[in-house]
């Protein structure tokens, strides 16, 4: 049986050469950098609790077409979900570790697979609420990003997806922001 890492790497390399293959023979769609600037945003905050956020680093993609954003942030998250779980995963099978270690990994791993199940559900009934071409939400430690994919977010949509992300992760600030549709 091979070991953990070595089906990660070799995951990775795959998904590597199957997106090369698929870049080298898409149509140039130009390049987009990920950035809020022109976008409607909308941010509240449900505390005054201003701790700098800790989550996921996705705003940072650059030379990436607009139909494979989401799609390139979405497999970074889950990436280091993984590599996450992985390492919890190691420190739950390691007789080195107290029961208490143990019991904490554990629980951290329900903790990231509740999150994944919540952004899932949110996607999902976001998409249903209206008619996108996309929604991406990610959950940092003490904030909710959605991203839409639209060409244009009215106010009250964005208050009706603030409502759905309180619904399901309580009160916690929330961040909505859209990319315009190509085309």
């Amino acid at each position: 049986m091979l070991k953990k890492q070595t089906v990660w790497l070799l995951t990775m390399l795959s998904l590597m050469i199957v997106l090369s293959v698929y870049y080298m023979t898409s149509p140039s769609s130009g390049d987009l950098a990920y950035l809020n600037e022109g976008n409607d945003s909308s941010e509240e905050t449900a505390s005054d609790s201003t701790a700098g956020e800790s989550g996921t680093e996705v705003d940072d993609l650059s030379n990436v077409g607009e139909d494979e954003l989401f799609t390139t942030l979405r497999m970074e998250i889950q990436d280091k979900r993984s590599q996450d779980i992985d390492r919890l995963d190691d420190i739950v099978a390691s007789s080195s570790a107290s029961i208490e270690e143990k019991n904490e990994a554990r629980n951290a791993i329900q903790q990231i697979e509740a999150v994944k199940t919540k952004e899932s559900i949110l996607e999902e009934s976001i998409q249903a609420s209206a008619d996108y071409r996309d929604v991406l939400v990610r959950h940092d430690e003490n904030k909710v990003h959605v991203h839409v994919r639209v060409d244009e977010l009215s106010k009250t949509e964005v208050v009706n997806i603030m409502q759905l992300v309180r619904d399901e992760f309580g009160e916690i600030p929330v961040n909505v922001d859209y990319r315009p549709t190509a085309g």
